[in-house]
């Protein structure tokens, strides 16, 4: 009876929204594939979230506030531990070592280090109860938690995933009661790196070439000005050539069928709904994507306890970015850059993290009313 009135208490508004993501998703998989050597990936893909909704549901009926404290410590640093280990034994593909071979499973740390960080920084902006947050007592630990995994994701090398950690971060202090000022610093820090390096694109582009990756100088130079490299921005030309073409209901997937979209069943996979479903079938993804981050800001404003409400916010700011970076990133208003698109890129850690942070949402929901008491205050 008790594990029935828990199930009757999960949102069932976010789980079909997140079922009709993962069914595009595999449609797209099977767009992007039906004719080449990965055709029946969308089988896989399904099997997968299949596996994955098992720990979503036991992790939403777990109560959430078990997994803060002395446990969420314990994540973070697991997820800080395999983060290093990907730098001496990590699977190199591409340039980048970013995974861990687990028998046929690559497994991809930093996607799992992003739901960790999220736990544990919504503890420690719990603890406050909605207080300013102090310099020295919060806001430099609380930056220390999210630098040390952003430094070693940007080593892997992985741009994309680690301005996910940037986009939490400045999410999380946000709603946390930071004060302005502080924030107006951070947010100064942050452009002014920007800024910083548009000013060595054009003035001193050796320098620049010496701090930044090659792959993301290249890609860089390429957003700024496309005609500087056509080979290296045949990519995004493609994808913007090929989302034009989808027109208002879709075509035939010229584009993606005939390979001129590298990987379209991954980092790519929006090219593949613009192409083959159109504006429709764009705006229909987008307004799941809505609706998904309205129920998940309903379960945070009703959350009763603070740090519930600091974890959907910090799920919220994580799939926000990944759809916006991914999106504006194929249509051009952002450079090229790997990261998945939630829910619809076939790839297992990427599935993983997302339904794992699902399912600490529906914890928040179901347990909402509940009070939970450490061991030690018993």
């Amino acid at each position: 009876m008790f594990i029935t009135s828990k199930f009757a208490k999960l949102d069932l508004s976010t789980l079909i929204l997140v079922t009709c993501l993962v069914s595009i998703g595999t449609l797209a998989i099977h767009g992007a594939t039906a004719d080449t050597h990965l055709a029946g990936l969308q089988i896989n893909y399904l099997y997968l979230f299949g596996a994955f909704c098992i720990p979503m549901l036991m992790i939403a009926l777990i109560d959430y506030k078990v997994l803060l404290g002395k446990l969420a410590y314990l994540l973070y640093g697991m997820s800080i531990g395999m983060l290093v280990l990907v730098k001496f034994v990590g699977e190199h593909i591409n340039g980048a070592s970013r995974w861990l071979s687990i028998g046929s499973f690559q497994l991809q740390p930093s996607e799992l280090a992003k739901i960790s960080t999220v736990l544990l920084i919504a503890h420690m902006l719990g603890k406050r109860e909605g207080k300013e947050l102090r310099f020295v007592q919060d806001l430099l630990p609380v930056c220390g938690i999210f630098g040390l995994p952003f430094v070693l994701i940007l080593q892997q090398p992985d741009l994309g995933t680690a301005l996910v950690f940037v986009g939490i971060l400045l999410s999380m202090l946000w709603v946390g009661n930071i004060r302005a000022m502080y924030m107006i610093l951070i947010l100064g820090t942050v452009f002014a790196s920007i800024g910083t390096i548009l000013w060595l694109f054009n003035a001193d582009f050796e320098l620049l070439s010496k701090i930044v990756k090659p792959h993301q100088m290249s890609r860089i130079q390429v957003f700024l000005d496309p005609t500087s490299d056509p080979d290296k921005s045949w990519h995004v030309k493609n994808a913007m050539t090929a989302i034009g073409a989808g027109g208002l209901s879709g075509s035939e997937g010229v584009y993606v069928r005939r390979g001129f979209i590298p990987y379209a069943y991954s980092d790519s996979i929006y090219v593949v709904i613009g192409e083959n479903y159109g504006f429709i079938g764009s705006a229909v993804l987008l307004l799941l994507y809505l609706l998904l981050v309205y129920r998940m800001i309903f379960i945070a404003m009703d959350s009763r306890e603070r740090a519930g409400s600091y974890l959907v916010i910090g799920f919220i700011a994580m799939l926000i970015f990944q759809v916006s970076v991914n999106i504006g990133m194929h249509i051009g208003l952002l450079p090229l850059t790997g990261i998945s698109l939630p829910f619809i890129s076939y790839g297992g850690s990427s599935l993983l993290s997302n339904i794992l942070a699902i399912g600490l949402v529906l914890s928040v929901k179901v347990h909402k009313d509940e009070i939970f008491i450490e061991p030690s205050e018993k």
